[in-house]
């Protein structure tokens, strides 16, 4: 019986974060079929499970999973109970405010925000007393302001590349995202000795690339 259940995260952080655990002795047996939702892992003593970024606080805060990974922009939008031991250094990226010029600062008039994240954009515009109407979306954001429906939005920014393609531009930076390794907290108690060996692996991962990075010319 597998000792411990990991919640992974579908999509753009999935191939680094798998590469990471892989790294740290957690090896996907090699004939897995991509399709598939949940296996083993080569020793037989850890499940992974693959959910949606978003669903990855909800399974790892209901014990669902003992622990995940998941980008700090989910953590700061699902605002869940979980703790935080460890950022993997994978998937940097801005979580920011971008539009087609730049907005004016503490303006009374409402702002019209476009984004996937409507906590961290009522938090950040109410924090500079900024009147805003959150227009959630589910994708493609950055076509909203080109084609009227919101001012601004906020969004992931990793190269910028479509922002330029849709003639936006960054305006404000709201924080820095990365990927962090989450515990359920029951689990980092009742699992303490097992939760331990797998953060003390990553830790070692993490610190022997950050040593590599800072060597290359």
């Amino acid at each position: 019986m597998a000792q411990l259940t990991i919640a992974i995260p579908k999509g753009r952080l999935e191939a680094e974060t798998l590469d990471l655990f892989a790294a740290a002795g957690l090896c996907l047996p090699a004939h897995r079929d991509p399709r598939q939702l949940a296996c083993l892992d080569e020793s037989g003593e850890t499940r992974f499970i693959f959910v949606k970024p978003s669903d990855v606080p909800v399974y790892v805060e209901h014990g669902i999973a003992d622990c995940g990974v998941v980008g700090r922009d989910v953590l700061f939008e699902s605002e869940a109970d979980l703790l935080q031991p460890l950022s993997l250094e994978i998937g940097a990226c801005r979580i920011a405010v971008a539009a087609p010029a730049e907005l004016p600062e503490n303006g009374h008039s409402m702002l019209r925000v476009a984004t996937k994240y409507p906590r961290i954009a009522s938090r950040y515009f109410g924090e500079r007393g900024q009147p805003v109407e959150i227009i959630q979306l589910s994708g493609s954001v950055e076509l909203a302001p080109v084609l009227g429906l919101a001012d601004c939005i906020v969004d992931l920014v990793e190269t910028g590349r479509t922002l330029r393609e849709n003639g936006l531009k960054v305006t404000e930076v709201i924080a820095a995202s990365a990927a962090q390794l989450v515990v359920n907290r029951a689990s980092y108690q009742l699992k303490a000795t097992v939760i331990a060996k797998l953060i003390s692996a990553l830790k070692g991962v993490v610190r022997l690339r950050a040593v590599a990075r800072a060597s290359r010319p």
